[in-house]
């Protein structure tokens, strides 16, 4: 969590997860370093709504183009707590750097997909990878280009191979 938190970063939030920050981090006692931390920088939210961000240092983005023009001013890194939502329009903008995983020894046997539906194909290099002593896993990825596919080496596919790839390139398979 240090190279995540140990650097300047302001918070990129969706509205539903402002609202669970919001009503959670004002209230920590500011002892407390991460709350301390959360209540001092900058929280940029992606929403349509009108409802009022009272938390100290929030801020109101009205779409991808108003987060396109912040991320190209000089500042801190954001940094997007849960959000999962915004992560297909990012990565189909072009407007995720990094992403770090942090993967925890559980299954919990259903929920919200990190990439759900609309998430545009594409690969990630490995930046760097650390194991906690409970078996988290936190592995940071960079955008790395569109997804290429690939055959078993067959110098000609068949043709179920061919409209397999077609498939694949459509986003239907």
């Amino acid at each position: 969590m240090d190279s995540l938190f140990g650097q300047p970063f302001d918070l990129l939030l969706g509205r539903r997860t402002y609202d669970i920050f919001a009503s959670h981090w004002p209230f920590v006692p500011e002892e407390e370093p991460l709350a301390a931390t959360f209540n001092r920088i900058g929280k940029y939210v992606l929403t349509r709504s009108d409802a009022p961000l009272a938390w100290q240092g929030s801020h109101r983005l009205d779409g991808l183009e108003a987060l396109a023009r912040l991320k190209a001013q000089e500042g801190p890194n954001l940094v997007i707590q849960g959000s999962s939502s915004l992560y297909p329009q990012l990565l189909g903008r072009g407007l995720l750097d990094r992403l770090v995983l942090m993967i925890a020894p559980v299954t919990l046997g259903g929920g919200k997909r990190l990439f759900g539906e609309g998430t545009p194909p594409g690969t990630f290099r490995l930046i760097e990878q650390r194991l906690t002593p409970g078996g988290a896993v936190l592995a940071t990825y960079e955008p790395a280009g569109p997804l290429k596919t690939g055959d078993f080496g067959a110098p000609d596919p068949s043709e179920p191979e061919r409209e397999r790839r077609a498939k694949m390139e459509a986003g239907r398979w």
